[in-house]
């Protein structure tokens, strides 16, 4: 991680809309992250819930600030208000700002991955 990358750590669920719209922006910005997957490690969601006082996802703490129940975009605008992050021209490869569609809950209801749209960073 270089020095001026903020530490983040994202709370995020395997196969969720507005988790992705997390990961869609750290690709943007090209910021590396901790990802805690909770719905994989039970143990994360408590973590997550102990850090941020409450239960909804995503979460993501940028250099000890806590984020909490916030979208892609959210956390987009409180990067680039912080300073955290400087404004770029790239447009973000995934919506930012929304939820799963009602044809991905059905294929998370079958065990699918949902339209094949989520992609894992290493």
């Amino acid at each position: 991680m270089s020095e001026n990358q903020p530490k983040i750590t994202a709370y995020l669920k395997t196969y969720c809309g507005w988790s992705e719209g997390v990961r869609a922006i750290m690709r943007k910005y090209d910021l590396e992250f901790e990802e805690k997957d909770i719905i994989k490690n039970p143990a994360f969601r408590w973590e997550m819930e102990q850090k941020s006082g409450q239960p909804l996802s995503p979460c993501v703490e940028v250099d000890g600030q806590m984020l909490a129940d916030v979208s892609g975009e959210e956390v987009e605008a409180w990067m680039l208000e912080n300073g955290k992050v400087a404004p770029v021209d790239a447009e973000a490869d995934a919506p930012t700002n929304s939820a799963c569609s009602d044809e991905e809950h059905e294929a998370m209801a079958r065990g699918e991955v949902p339209g094949g749209k989520v992609k894992f960073l290493d």
